[in-house]
């Protein structure tokens, strides 16, 4: 990682400061509330990556092929999953036809809780099936360039 070996740390900083914020589906800003995207977007950005966010989507029906393209081209690369390590995005199925972003955190993750209507940090796993675990590249941003 060279001159970004921190990277990951300030990404799981940003996250944890979100931590207490009220969700909002499509929320972009801690102060009024995060969604899932909104959070890793605040994570990310803390850290230096240029993203482009999808606007106008549902809370269901996201598409994983659409999802893995956005992923791409804001510089995310997959991780197998027993090289995952705090700050990778996890994509996560928590129901039918239904995407969520969850950020590693260590011992477990942070992400933003439909149910708790809030951003939490949970231990363990997520309960969800995992669909893929990603890596922001901070070089990838220079690349497209």
């Amino acid at each position: 990682m060279g001159e970004h070996h921190d990277t990951p740390s300030r990404i799981v900083a940003a996250a944890r400061t979100c931590v207490g914020a009220r969700f909002r589906v499509q929320g972009r800003d801690p102060a009024v509330g995060l969604d899932c995207v909104g959070l890793a977007a605040f994570a990310y950005r803390a850290a230096g990556a240029v993203l482009t966010l999808p606007s106008g989507y549902a809370l269901r029906g996201g598409d994983v092929r659409d999802m893995t393209d956005r992923l791409t081209a804001n510089g995310f690369a997959t991780v197998p999953d027993g090289l995952a390590i705090p700050g990778d995005l996890r994509v996560l199925r928590p129901g039918a036809r239904q995407l969520h972003f969850a950020i590693l955190g260590g011992t477990g993750f942070i992400h933003a809780d439909l149910a708790l209507r809030r951003i939490v940090e949970r231990p363990g796993p997520p309960p969800w099936p995992v669909l893929g675990t990603w890596r922001w590249r901070p070089d990838a941003d220079r690349e497209r360039r």
